[in-house]
């Protein structure tokens, strides 16, 4: 991965945290990794754990950002989220897998999107 899309990346995830921060969600994790894989962001909110996916994109030309989760990319993020929980004392909680999908504009504003369940 180059710098530029791990940057781009990054800023998508700082929008991330700034949306879920403003709607009173408590950020427990970020950048996740396991053996399964990545988790990009990991929040809790009324007694739920939300394992949550960001893409971004600068436009529309290859898509829409969330069309990029593949049933490959969700098996993979069930497990990773599966791992998290085994290994974090989190076992009371609902847990569902997210996706914020971001687009960057120009003028330096974006349309955010948040599927709070793609399980």
């Amino acid at each position: 991965m180059t710098l530029y899309k791990k940057t781009f990346g990054r800023e998508g995830e700082d929008i991330t945290v700034k949306y879920l921060t403003d709607n009173n969600y408590v950020i427990i994790d970020r950048n996740f990794r396991s053996k399964f894989g990545e988790i990009d962001i990991i929040a809790e909110k009324n007694k739920k754990i939300y394992f949550i996916e960001v893409k971004t994109r600068a436009n529309l030309n290859k898509g829409k950002p969330y069309e990029a989760i593949t049933s490959r990319k969700r098996h993979q993020l069930h497990k990773a989220a599966t791992y998290f929980l085994l290994t974090n004392d989190y076992k009371k909680y609902k847990n569902t897998i997210t996706v914020v999908s971001i687009v960057l504009n120009e003028d330096d504003s974006y349309n955010l999107q948040f599927f709070e369940s793609i399980d």
